[in-house]
Order: structure tokens, then C-alpha cells, then sequence
């Protein structure tokens, strides 16, 4: 996908997710690069007019801190290590709303990331075999919830170029 709707964290947040790369990459891991972040939508291209419908859609609603509470894994080949979300009724709102106003209005939209289908989730590595996933989990096993603060949702592109930050708090 070439532009993705990301939540981006503050400063404790991506000092705390940071710790835990640091972890894993102390143990020989790979970790991802750039700032730790949650894609809300992904897509070939957001126009710019739904990013000002996103924008005042966004800045309508109460963007609710995350709480990375599960450690695991995607199945089948394309295995990261990754912390979930807990998902609860004002993060599907916000998740419903930006769907509502991308609906039908980008494209290539990514399924992934529809309502119903959507894991909320922060990579803390790239993909892994399967001895680098047992030494990653062993890294974290004694890992404690993270409390994600919100500090903005932006978009990004994968091609390059800045953020364009849609609602800071």
C-alpha cells in the first residue's frame, strides 16, 4: 500500500515501544524501523479531499489512547512480532468513522484494515523465521501492558515525503 491513515504516539509511548525493539534487538532480532504507529486504513492513494473530510471527521471525535496488552504473531509466512490493542467501543467508533468517509473514495483500499477485519496492532519487527520469532518472544516474555497515548493521526507514504498530519492532540 502506498499511503496508510496512521495513529502515531507521544514521547513516553515511543520511548517505551523503543525499549521494547531494543530488547529484541539485543537478542539478534530485526526491528522495524521509523516510529512505532497503528495503521487505521491503508490504500494506493487518499485524495485530498478526503483527507480534509478525514480531517474535520477526525477532529470531531475523542481519540482514545490504546492499550497494547498482547504479545504474539500473524500466522502463515509473513510472521512479525507484534503488539495488539484492546479493542473497545471508542476505538471501533473512531475506526468506523474514518471507514465511512474513505468509503468508495480511494483506491485500492486495503481489506485488511475494514471494519470486522481490522487488527490493531504495532509491529515491532519486520518478518521473522521461526527461530527468530522464538528468540523475539523470549526477549519480551515478561513484557507489561503499554499504555499508548495518542499524540496524532496522520498519513503517511510509503514512497517518501513528510507526514501529513490530519489531528494532533
Amino acid at each position: 500500500m502506498a499511503q496508510t491513515l496512521t495513529v502515531l504516539f507521544d514521547d513516553a509511548t515511543e520511548t517505551r515501544l523503543g525499549a521494547l525493539r531494543d530488547s529484541v534487538a539485543t537478542a539478534g532480532v530485526p526491528v522495524t524501523e521509523g516510529r512505532p504507529s497503528v495503521a487505521l486504513a491503508a490504500a494506493s492513494t487518499i485524495p485530498a479531499g478526503t483527507r480534509k473530510a478525514l480531517r474535520a471527521e477526525l477532529g470531531a471525535l475523542f481519540l482514545p489512547d490504546l492499550w497494547f496488552y498482547t504479545l504474539g504473531t500473524f500466522p502463515g509466512e509473513d510472521a512479525v512480532l507484534l503488539l495488539t490493542a484492546v479493542v473497545d467501543a471508542e476505538l471501533l467508533a473512531v475506526h468506523s468513522a474514518v471507514h465511512d468517509v474513505l468509503a468508495g473514495k480511494v483506491a485500492n483500499p486495503s481489506a485488511y484494515h475494514f471494519p470486522g477485519a481490522w487488527i490493531p496492532h504495532c509491529a515491532l519487527t519486520p518478518v521473522l523465521s521461526g527461530e527468530q520469532l522464538t528468540a523475539g518472544f523470549a526477549a519480551l516474555r515478561s513484557t507489561s501492558p503499554v499504555r499508548a497515548a495518542v499524540s496524532e493521526v496522520a498519513v503517511l507514504d510509503s514512497r517518501g515525503g513528510e507526514p501529513e498530519v490530519l489531528v494532533s492532540r
